[in-house]
């Protein structure tokens, strides 16, 4: 392996020196672009105009395709089943229109209603019209909200965790086995790109996939509010949840190396989130309680059979939780918040990246980027690459996705900064 997007990958993942920094955008559902952002950076590169599809249908993501990824010089790709969020495929690609106007292209299960009183577009879950609404797109949105729906209340004296939770969790059939095979397969052969599975194993508690939003009839504790609460009044219950998603995950982690083996080298295990803007969401404790044990079980095994390190989203406040996610085993943090409490840049490398691989922290997605100039954008991201970029461990990336309304001068002065930087070190 030479001197290759994946070899630096590699050297990062590694805390070697990569030469060029490795650059993502777009390889996961946590470190991508909005479709109205996307078609506009496009047409600002002067790309072949066509219509963009839309991979992640809950955010609007929107694939970022061979000739952008090419353009920009972007380093990672993601190899996954195809599945989205709302329980159907990515396939059989048809038009539709976002609420900006923009005409994208989605998959054939992509089954909307409209509320002609409120103007909200209704997603239905794996394509099934006659099931209620997953989520709600507000007339002039960006992205889709979960809609809180159960058909089996929680019952404080009588629950069962696993059976309320048996259709979330499931192991990978043949067929989506295939699809990770091939998808693998295609990557690797055909490309130099360093590879990350995606998918995430095991997002215990993650408040995007905990509604159920990819099954018709969610049974159990739903409402984020109350699932809070059930920590302390019905741990039990928690655990059960835990169990349950655990064993599926390390099964469905063992499937994934029967498909690829040691072609990928990051595996995502989790996108929920632990941190709120200032502060912790839970305490220390309460996370080596309810968390830590099943996410170790995955990692532990993880480092014994594979190759691979092990990728954790979590946004917001987290430096209280840094010392157990090393003891968890997790290699790899993302977003990397700067602008939450106590996450300041230079105290995350000094005293962290030599046992983590920071992947993001580049930008500021929630003021910076949409709302700063350009040139405001480019000194951050200057600044950001000096401070992580030394020595390796880091992966440049937005502070998670960039949303749909930012500015397209905005986005290019993003990757300038990048590109700018890269020569200073003769790249």
């Amino acid at each position: 392996m030479s001197d290759t997007p994946r070899k630096r990958l590699d050297n990062t993942l590694h805390h070697r020196d990569p030469g060029k920094v490795v650059l993502d955008m777009g390889s996961t559902s946590i470190t991508g672009i909005n479709a109205n952002a996307l078609a506009a950076l496009r047409d600002a590169l002067g790309l072949e105009k066509r219509p963009v599809k839309i991979y992640e249908p809950l955010q609007l993501l929107g694939i970022v395709e061979d000739d952008l990824r090419e353009a920009l010089g972007l380093c990672v790709a993601e190899v996954t089943n195809d599945f989205t969020i709302f329980g159907y495929q990515n396939k059989n690609w048809k038009p539709w229109k976002l609420p900006s106007g923009l005409d994208v292209l989605v998959g054939d299960n992509f089954v909307t209603s409209i509320d002609e009183k409120t103007g909200y577009t209704y997603i239905h879950p794996q394509g099934d019209r006659n099931a209620p609404p997953a989520g709600r797109l507000p007339p002039k949105g960006f992205y889709f909200d979960n809609c809180f729906r159960t058909y089996k209340e929680f019952d404080e004296d009588n629950f069962d965790g696993r059976e309320d939770f048996a259709e979330d969790y499931k192991v990978y059939t043949d067929e989506q086995l295939r699809t990770i095979e091939n998808h693998c397969n295609d990557l690797y052969n055909n490309t130099d790109l360093g590879l990350i599975g995606g998918g995430a194993l095991a997002g215990l508690g993650d408040f995007a996939y905990f509604p159920g939003p990819h099954i018709p009839y969610p049974k159990g504790m739903r409402d984020l509010q109350d699932w809070i609460c059930v920590h302390q009044t019905s741990p039990d219950y928690v655990h059960q949840i835990f169990g349950l998603q655990t064993e599926v995950g390390l099964e469905n982690a063992k499937l994934f190396k029967q498909a690829c083996g040691d072609k990928i080298q990051v595996m995502q295990i989790s996108g929920t989130d632990f941190g709120t803007q200032r502060g912790p969401m839970m305490s220390p404790e309460s996370f080596r309680t309810f968390y830590q044990p099943y996410y170790k079980q995955i990692n532990d095994w993880i480092h014994k059979n594979t190759a691979w390190k092990t990728f954790f989203h979590t946004c917001g406040s987290i430096v209280d939780f840094l010392p157990d996610f090393y003891e968890t085993g997790i290699d790899v943090l993302n977003p990397v918040q700067c602008s939450a409490a106590g996450m300041d840049p230079r105290m995350l490398k000094e005293k962290w990246g030599d046992k983590f691989t920071f992947w993001g922290g580049g930008v500021d997605t929630q003021k910076v980027l949409p709302f700063g100039t350009p040139e405001e954008v480019y000194a951050q991201v200057t600044e950001r690459l000096s401070i992580f970029a030394p020595g390796g461990g880091f992966v440049f990336n937005t502070i998670h996705n960039i949303q749909g309304p930012t500015p397209v001068a905005n986005i290019l002065a993003v990757f300038n900064a990048v590109k700018d930087y890269n020569k200073k070190l003769g790249f």
